[in-house]
């Protein structure tokens, strides 16, 4: 076993290059501002170029890098333009997503298309992005942002779910690989958070957060070299106590949960 924090404690922001992906809007774009106050040096990624120039309105000398995560060779385009501002980023965070609500008899294959290349393939295509270069300097980061729904099989997320299943195992993949060679690897699974994603559904969210709780809960992770970063506590643990019960169980719970009112 490794003794101490699994990660590296990333509590020093000054100066540390922070490219962030999926900033427009939600959790990516109050962690960039967060950041920012801290003094990180960021570069700014999502498909909306309109969007991310109001976030890095509140990010002085941010750099805005355009980029469809689903798109290979936009993920070469956007890594050229960085490498002519930057030697490498300190820290890469994936925080890009596409969530539609679903139960599975509504599944469509354009959206459900659409949610693995974004939730899922973006990540490989930015991994073989950025690792190359870390590899070498055998120094940076990875942050991965997953989801509770990534725990166990869930209504309502029968596309978003299953990525987020992948990413956690995923990131337990990557540590095991790259924490020898000197590289963080971190895995933040919210709960509930108030984004334009979770607008989308219409059922209750327990313990709901702002974007701006996560984004604190999330430096406060990085700053303790946690592998896992779940919030809140009071919602994730019995999310994961409730994974670990015998499917027979699981189901009659999940089951009941869901039934109308």
């Amino acid at each position: 076993m490794w003794p101490g924090p699994l990660n590296p404690r990333l509590q020093e922001w000054k100066g540390r290059r922070v490219w962030l992906v999926g900033a427009s809007s939600g959790i990516g774009a109050a962690l960039a501002r967060a950041l920012a106050r801290e003094g990180a040096v960021l570069a700014l990624s999502a498909r909306r170029e309109d969007a991310l120039d109001t976030v890095a309105r509140d990010c002085p000398g941010a750099c805005v890098l355009p980029l469809d995560v689903s798109d290979a060779a936009a993920w070469a385009q956007a890594w050229r333009r960085l490498s002519e501002r930057w030697p490498a980023p300190d820290l890469v965070v994936f925080c890009a997503a596409d969530y539609q609500p679903q139960r599975a008899w509504q599944l469509e294959p354009a959206q459900a298309g659409r949610t693995v290349q974004t939730n899922l393939s973006g990540v490989y295509y930015g991994l073989c992005t950025v690792l190359p270069g870390m590899m070498a300097r055998r120094a940076g980061g990875l942050v991965l942002l997953a989801s509770v729904a990534g725990y166990m099989g869930l209504p309502n997320a029968t596309v978003y779910g299953p990525t987020k299943a992948a990413m956690i195992n995923l990131a337990e993949l990557l540590y095991l690989d790259l924490h020898p060679h000197g590289l963080g690897v971190y895995l933040v699974n919210p709960g509930f958070v108030r984004t334009p994603l979770t607008a989308k559904n219409d059922f209750a969210m327990p313990s709901l957060q702002t974007p701006e709780q996560a984004a604190r809960a999330i430096l406060a992770g990085l700053g303790a070299g946690r592998f896992e970063i779940a919030f809140p506590k009071r919602f994730t643990l019995p999310l994961k106590w409730a994974s670990m019960l015998p499917y027979r169980w699981r189901f009659a719970l999940l089951d009941r949960l869901m039934r109308p009112t």
